[in-house]
């Protein structure tokens, strides 16, 4: 059974199909997605591979391919390509769309309070791997943007509140939280090394992951994109 490789297909089939829209014209900025999702990935392919060998979590192989690179099955390092590139995509639909982004102010202050708690719920739970580690890095990228106020960031909290939808759909799939499979999850969890607070069987912790995966590659997209431009004007 293909069903990982059959969610990462049609997680990314409609981006891809109205990326050609007259408006929006998303296909013209394929190379900047592109360019961040393999650099976003290869850095959290690092940390999956860790855990992979680790326990932390694993991948049922019922629903693989059975293809695998340092562990890790082909559909997972595909989807740190496909989601970054569905994501991105709502990103520039709002952006289109929606001239005006959320204030400044409450970017800020959403960030502060986000980071308070990913500090607190880092330093009372060092004992749990993913949790510890995942706030931890967390807790890190929001102190970087309080810092350089990236002009980004209120779309950036638009476009993660839209992908929420999908990414319930998607992580809903991967952790058996939808009842479509029977065998068991396609991705399952060590539960010594997560709170165990789970919501449609996703744990707590993929929502703040996701944050910060997508948080990376949207930053990465629009230093790409504005490099890009600088090179035009100097030339």
């Amino acid at each position: 059974m293909y069903t990982y490789l059959l969610i990462d297909f049609f997680s990314v089939l409609v981006p891809v199909l109205f990326s050609f829209e007259k408006r929006v014209r998303f296909f013209s900025k394929w190379k900047y997605v592109f360019g961040a999702a393999s650099i976003t990935g290869l850095l959290f392919l690092i940390w999956d591979y860790f855990f992979t060998v680790s326990g932390v979590w694993g991948f049922n192989a019922e629903y693989l391919t059975g293809i695998y690179f340092f562990h890790l099955p082909i559909e997972e390092i595909i989807f740190f390509i496909f989601i970054p590139f569905s994501c991105i995509f709502i990103y520039e639909v709002i952006k289109y769309f929606h001239k005006k982004s959320i204030p400044d102010l409450l970017s800020f202050r959403l960030t502060s309070v986000l980071a308070v708690f990913c500090f607190i719920i880092a330093i009372f739970n060092t004992d749990k791997v993913y949790t510890f580690l995942n706030f931890s890095f967390l807790f890190l990228l929001l102190l970087i943007a309080l810092l350089i106020k990236p002009y980004w960031l209120g779309y950036f909290y638009e476009m993660y509140a839209v992908s929420l939808i999908p990414f319930l759909a998607v992580n809903g799939l991967l952790t058996n939280g939808l009842k479509v499979v029977d065998e068991g999850p396609v991705v399952w969890y060590n539960p010594q090394d997560i709170l165990g607070l789970r919501f449609l069987n996703i744990p707590a912790e993929d929502f703040f992951y996701s944050f910060m995966l997508l948080a990376v590659n949207v930053g990465l997209y629009e230093y790409l994109k504005r490099k890009n431009k600088l090179r035009r004007k100097s030339i």
